[in-house]
């Protein structure tokens, strides 16, 4: 098992970047792979970006492509999300999860966080 905490949401305007922080607690952090999802008020939540238990590998959104960047550090225990120009559809508690399967399927994702806001007024 794990524990995950999320930091970092905050309101800006659009264009601004943001950087958000999963820290981990407990199990072996380097055997999980983290995926960073998103649910905005009357909409499905939704995959955002994942990263590889080693950090070798990554997914992302087409929506984020080029303006979100996940990285990890496995002795910080810590997976961050980097989120350049921001816009108003950027909106939406983010949570990050852990899970053994490289995936960006929601359902094969264990261990969740309890999210951090974002909202991003234009």
């Amino acid at each position: 098992q794990v524990q995950l905490v999320e930091a970092g949401g905050s309101s800006v305007q659009a264009g601004a970047s943001l950087r958000l922080s999963c820290a981990a607690a407990g199990g072996y952090f380097s055997r999980y792979h983290i995926g960073w999802f998103r649910q905005a008020p009357g909409k499905d939540r939704e995959f955002v970006a994942r990263i590889k238990d080693n950090g070798g590998s990554w997914d992302y959104a087409d929506s984020v492509k080029g303006r979100f960047t996940i990285s990890r550090d496995n002795i910080k225990r810590t997976v961050w999300l980097q989120m350049d120009r921001l816009e108003p559809g950027d909106t939406a508690l983010y949570s990050c999860a852990a899970s053994l399967l490289t995936t960006t399927y929601i359902g094969s994702y264990s261990y969740w966080g309890r999210g951090t806001q974002v909202t991003v007024s234009s």
